[in-house]
């Protein structure tokens, strides 16, 4: 495996960590089953903030592992196109890189066991500077693919929880990685040791049962910032302020969807590029929602502000 500590450039505002997959989807709003035209991309949830953020304008590294393979080469260098540091990737001759399929409107097929990310351990962050970005972006996708990727996932907990930047996590619950008995206490777990929490109104009921974001907060006390999207209805965010929680809601943009998967990421990059540019929680919010219109148009994970 190559050395990602090969080189040491300025440690970027944001440093995000997870797996990306080569991402094969059809060129229409169409099914798999019949397309025709299908194109060949990127997407991972960690790689797609960091796409979105550098796009906004911040600093911006995205670390993982690929595989020693023409489809490594494509994720890399993609990513890479948008502007995102990923000197930081790892080159891995033992293993694949995953690819995963959308099917418009009816899901995601993930075929990802065994590949380059899901060997990541805490070795692969050895030599990262993770207390020294500002703000550290994780996923509960990670945990997910292997048991030293769950350990990596912890040693980033730690380290970041010792420095003064802030330790973003999004619960991001992938059923096909881990069952909801499973994945909930673990999930809950994390959520509870970050600074900055999103979650989805559904994906929480789903996991614990809370019904409203109010639940939620009550059930995820901790963090300084906790975010709640409810689908088209908007999002939540809890700022905890000295000892009294502040609420902040923003409407969602009205969207015709065309594919729903990556609106989370984008709409977590906007929050976060917001955030680290002084805004205050409703554009914070709104900044998010903005990010993740965008994407909701389009059976891509990234699209620039326009289509």
């Amino acid at each position: 495996m190559t050395d990602p500590s090969a080189s040491t450039p300025a440690t970027p505002r944001l440093i995000t960590l997870g797996e990306t997959m080569a991402l094969i989807t059809p060129a229409l709003a169409e099914s798999l089953a019949t397309a025709r035209d299908v194109r060949l991309l990127v997407g991972g949830a960690e790689s797609n903030v960091a796409t979105h953020a550098a796009h906004l304008g911040i600093p911006t590294a995205w670390v993982s592992a690929v595989g020693d393979d023409a489809l490594g080469v494509r994720v890399r260098e993609d990513v890479a196109r948008h502007g995102v540091d990923v000197h930081w990737v790892a080159s891995d001759p033992r293993a694949r890189t995953g690819v995963y399929f959308k099917d418009p409107g009816r899901g995601v097929l993930y075929y990802r066991s065994g590949s380059a990310a899901a060997h990541m351990s805490p070795a692969s962050v050895a030599g990262i500077p993770l207390e020294e970005a500002e703000i550290v972006h994780i996923s509960g996708i990670t945990p997910a693919l292997s048991h030293s990727c769950a350990a990596l996932i912890d040693t980033i907990v730690d380290r970041v929880s010792a420095g003064p930047g802030i330790l973003s996590f999004d619960v991001n619950h992938r059923a096909s990685l881990w069952e909801p008995g499973v994945a909930a206490p673990a999930l809950l777990a994390l959520a509870r040791r970050a600074d900055l929490v999103f979650v989805g109104l559904d994906e929480a009921e789903g996991l614990w049962g809370t019904a409203d974001p109010d639940a939620v907060r009550d059930l995820i006390p901790r963090p300084t910032m906790l975010v709640v999207k409810d689908g088209d209805v908007g999002a939540t965010e809890f700022h905890r302020y000295a000892t009294a929680d502040v609420r902040s809601f923003a409407p969602a943009i009205p969207t015709e969807v065309v594919e729903a998967v990556g609106a989370g990421d984008a709409f977590a990059a906007g929050y976060l590029a917001a955030h680290l540019q002084g805004a205050d929680a409703g554009e914070r919010l709104a900044a998010g929602h903005r990010r993740a219109h965008l994407v909701l148009q389009s059976t891509s994970d990234f699209i620039p502000d326009h289509l």
